[in-house]
């Protein structure tokens, strides 16, 4: 299931958002593999950890993995802040987020989504919610 479910009642041109409880892969720092596998699996906090974030830390020794729960506004603002340092060579650190459970996992290959499936739309904006957090946090630190 997605994280937000959009209900349309026939009364009510209204939306509203139902917050499910998401599962992320959890690890520190492992190094070449992954962590991608059944023991990993957490289930995060209702209502504040919505999201699973994916750092990918490039080091001296090889690969490193940190994958874990993450609240929306922590992790875009933490993948955003990061951009600049996700090259992909020594020292990189890469910060993905998503909203789908277990996402944080292994990359898998698209698959085809069937035309009978009901087109599954995030309740925000993640492009406008981001850049209503990274006003917020210039005007904090200003």
């Amino acid at each position: 299931g997605f994280l937000c479910h959009t209900l349309k009642l026939s009364l009510s041109s209204h939306s509203f958002c139902i917050a499910l409880q998401i599962q992320c892969y959890q690890c520190e720092e492992v190094k070449h593999n992954d962590c991608s596998s059944p023991e990993f699996i957490v289930n995060c906090t209702v209502n504040v950890q919505d999201m699973c974030q994916k750092e990918v830390l490039v080091k001296e020794d090889g690969i490193h993995y940190r994958k874990s729960c993450a609240s929306s506004g922590a992790c875009l603002i933490a993948s955003s802040g990061y951009q600049q340092f996700c090259t992909g060579k020594l020292h990189s650190v890469c910060i993905s987020c998503c909203n789908t459970p277990l996402c944080n996992g292994p990359r898998q290959k698209k698959r085809p989504v069937p035309s009978t499936a009901p087109a599954a739309r995030p309740c925000v904006s993640f492009r406008l919610f981001e850049r209503l957090l990274f006003l917020l946090l210039l005007l904090l630190l200003t």
